[in-house]
């Protein structure tokens, strides 16, 4: 398996620079066709919202997309969701999961899981379809039952991926997935020179998922890159 491209020296990093002005224009208009494809309804578009005001960042429209297909492709009953935000993720969560699905999203801002609440409600999905966790994902993954998961969404705090990929392997159940939301950080995951630490910290994410002996990885070019995989 290739490694991944983040430059290692001088002439791998002009190189990539180099094919990075080539395709940047269609990769941006790629881009952009992949989330206007997907056609948002006025709940996502209200959630999406509410994330803009409180200075979130939600999912992309093609991120969506690809959690509610990995939702469904697992026929996924039971989810953990780390990192609730406004509710944004959730929906699409629950849009790919089985009608009897249960989506538990923790999040350590309880005023912001009220919006997803909301958002959950106006969509049409019965109170029991959620249940919401406030509180740092450290502190609460350790509670949650082992193989008791179909699927893991990780988007919270980058300074603790690694942890949160040794607590989702311990929750999912074989057959399970794993998503990390964010890798791409702008751009500075790949890029060449000196980086902050949290973006040395998913670089370690995406080799130890690369190189996990029970995982088949795949890190999709959506949003800000969607790292996934499946558990043996």
């Amino acid at each position: 398996m290739c490694g991944f491209p983040w430059p290692t020296d001088t002439v791998t990093a002009r190189q990539l620079r180099g094919k990075e002005r080539l395709i940047t224009g269609n990769r941006e208009t790629g881009w952009a066709f992949a989330d206007a494809f997907v056609a948002e309804d006025e709940t996502l578009l209200w959630a999406r919202e509410r994330a803009r005001e409180a200075g979130l960042r939600p999912v992309s429209p093609a991120t969506g997309a690809a959690l509610a297909l990995l939702a469904a492709s697992v026929d996924a009953k039971a989810v953990a969701e780390i990192g609730t935000g406004t509710g944004v993720s959730g929906l699409y969560l629950l849009r790919g999961m089985r009608p009897d699905g249960v989506l538990t999203t923790v999040d350590p801002e309880p005023e912001r899981q009220q919006f997803a609440r909301q958002a959950f409600r106006a969509a049409g999905f019965a109170g029991n379809r959620a249940r919401f966790i406030p509180g740092r994902a450290l502190d609460v993954l350790p509670r949650l039952a082992d193989n008791g998961y179909d699927l893991v969404f990780c988007d919270g705090d980058r300074m603790e991926c690694l942890e949160c990929l040794e607590e989702a392997l311990r929750l999912l159940r074989p057959g399970g997935a794993v998503c990390f939301e964010g890798i791409f950080a702008d751009g500075r995951t790949y890029a060449a020179g000196p980086q902050p630490v949290e973006v040395v910290r998913l670089r370690e994410l995406v080799r130890a998922i690369r190189e996990h002996p029970t995982l088949v990885p795949s890190l999709l070019p959506v949003g800000d890159g969607l790292l996934s995989a499946v558990a043996r």
